[in-house]
């Protein structure tokens, strides 16, 4: 189709609004849908034993024909996590990245055996890519990652900008934001922003990088014995400052942690990340050589039950255990709903005989890689848009950004807080709300990309919150009678601690099925039963409802 057909362009999220992580936006019109990024978004304790979740790909599957290309912003596991689930129900005839997200998709790939035939291209901030109705281009922002880069899309209807993740680091790891390419675009006019939220509710400047470098060699400095210092996979530059600290302090480094070791072996293939090959050493190796002079890195920053800290800290690793005198470091900031799995970890350690050191005032031993609001107040006023939608963020952070937007002038009627699967539609340079379509969580367990339903995750729940009776009845189907007394199995339900308790449910059950017995009645109608005996003695006693599972055994 020509590209001076008016065709109105659809703009919404799949994942990333109300919420940290799991990022996935959309542009669309009539021919064409541009995915922007595919992230996870790392459970809390509400899914148990779910290892991601990702975006519902329902709509896009249901407009497969139409999807054309996906184009990430950076090498974060929220923007690029899903990239293979995404290419084994899709088919995605390019993706978009830039260098060093393009090596970690391209590792991720090898790991899920996805073909390297796939084309994926890689970028610069002087890409120029059109594609349909679209021409898409590029501006490099700041961020924990090196290669972070904002995204231009133009089209008859209007310029739309997203910002990715970012921040204004004047003195940053890498690379300057480029606020002059900013400017420009600005200066031309922008008719819709999506821009970072996370730290939206945050006054003033996020740290520079720089700081970090600072805090990190007092901790090195100040630790006599070992140091364990936990931090995100992904973040890039934090990984090199605590590697380039250590050099200066001859402490020989330890990787612990499948995807940490993943994300450092293809950074430094690429160049990102600079360490001697002498100063690496083996986790079997740390007891030949002395507590300071060993740092090592890991995951779990976030108390995750499976990461490398928390291995080590309940004692299950098999090379490396908490003794007196380690310092353990959290070089990160809690992501929302994570706070109580990162207290047990710290409790653990502590109760281990490690010092423990956590971001604070006086330990500023991680830096965001997101925007305070002065930031946000900058950017707007750069690009100086004519309607803004605020992504990236739960929803109190999404609000909090389009206040600061209001208060920058931009008339409140044209600023969007959205949900996933909220619809904005720009017409001839005109911003208004439109439909709403498909989106969800897909709960992924293990690397199954089906993912498990929604159904499921509320049977996890009931199992952990009021746990699980089986009842099981012997029936000879013949005589139409019990061939023996029910037998019942409780887990994690508080009656089952009573064996009067367990008796007198055995005996109503009995009674019940051997009244049903001598009508007319089917298995379903006897698990129904069963079911309602044991949910009305169960509630009643304890104020629980428990998962029933009856079973029945028969004898022809």
């Amino acid at each position: 189709m020509a590209k001076n057909v008016s065709m109105p362009v659809s703009v919404y999220a799949l994942g990333g609004l109300g919420e940290v992580g799991k990022n996935m936006y959309c542009i669309e019109n009539e021919q064409t849908i541009i995915i922007i990024d595919a992230g996870v978004r790392f459970p809390g304790v509400e899914y148990p034993g779910i290892d991601y979740v990702i975006p519902d790909l329902t709509h896009l599957k249901n407009n497969r024909n139409k999807v054309k290309a996906l184009v990430i912003t950076h090498g974060h596991e929220d923007h690029i996590g899903a990239v293979h689930f995404l290419v084994k129900s899709l088919n995605i005839p390019t993706i978009y990245a830039p260098r060093l997200a393009a090596a970690l998709i391209r590792a991720k790939f090898e790991e899920n055996r996805i073909s390297d035939k796939l084309p994926l291209i890689e970028y610069t901030e002087d890409t120029i890519i059109n594609l349909d109705a679209f021409t898409i281009s590029f501006f490099r922002v700041t961020h924990s990652i090196p290669d972070a880069f904002g995204v231009v899309f133009d089209s008859k209807e209007g310029r739309i900008v997203t910002t990715g993740d970012f921040k204004v680091d004047l003195t940053p790891i890498g690379p300057d934001i480029n606020l002059t390419k900013m400017a420009k675009l600005g200066s031309e006019g922008v008719d819709l922003l999506l821009s970072d939220s996370t730290n939206a509710e945050s006054e003033g400047y996020t740290p520079s990088e720089k700081n970090v470098l600072d805090a990190l060699d007092d901790t090195f400095a100040k630790s006599p014995g070992r140091l364990i210092i936990s931090t995100f996979s992904s973040n890039i530059s934090r990984i090199q400052q605590i590697c380039d600290v250590a050099l200066r302090y001859n402490r020989k480094i330890v990787i612990v942690g499948r995807s940490m070791e993943r994300a450092l072996e293809t950074s430094r293939s690429y160049g990102y990340v600079k360490i001697p090959d002498d100063m690496i050493i083996e986790a079997n190796a740390i007891k030949n050589f002395k507590s300071n002079q060993i740092v090592i890195i890991c995951t779990g920053s976030q108390g995750e039950p499976m990461a490398a800290l928390s291995r080590i800290a309940n004692g299950e690793h098999k090379d490396i255990h908490i003794a007196p005198g380690d310092t353990v470091v959290f070089s990160s900031s809690p992501i929302p709903g994570n706070g109580l799995m990162i207290d047990h970890i710290v409790n653990q350690l502590a109760r281990c005989g490690a010092e423990v050191v956590t971001n604070s005032i006086l330990n500023d031993i991680h830096s965001s890689g997101h925007p305070c609001k002065q930031e946000l107040r900058l950017v707007l006023k750069l690009f100086k848009p004519t309607y803004f939608m605020p992504i990236h963020g739960e929803y109190r952070m999404l609000l909090s950004h389009s206040k600061v937007a209001q208060e920058v002038g931009i008339p409140a009627e044209n600023c969007f807080v959205l949900d996933n699967g909220d619809v904005l539609i720009l017409s001839k340079k005109k911003v208004k709300r439109g439909y709403h379509v498909e989106h969800g969580n897909t709960y992924i367990d293990g690397k199954d990309i089906k993912g498990l339903a929604d159904a499921v995750m509320a049977d996890r729940r009931i199992l952990t919150s009021d746990g699980m009776v089986i009842v099981s009845i012997s029936i000879d189907s013949r005589a139409n009678d019990l061939m023996d007394t029910p037998l019942i199995i409780m887990k994690g339900v508080v009656a089952s601690h009573s064996k009067r308790n367990v008796l007198t449910l055995t005996h109503l059950v009995e009674k019940a099925v051997k009244e049903k017995l001598q009508t007319k009645t089917s298995f379903a109608d006897l698990k129904n039963i069963v079911r309602d005996i044991t949910n009305n003695y169960l509630f009643e006693l304890t104020h629980s409802k428990p998962m029933v599972i009856p079973v029945i055994l028969t004898k022809n």
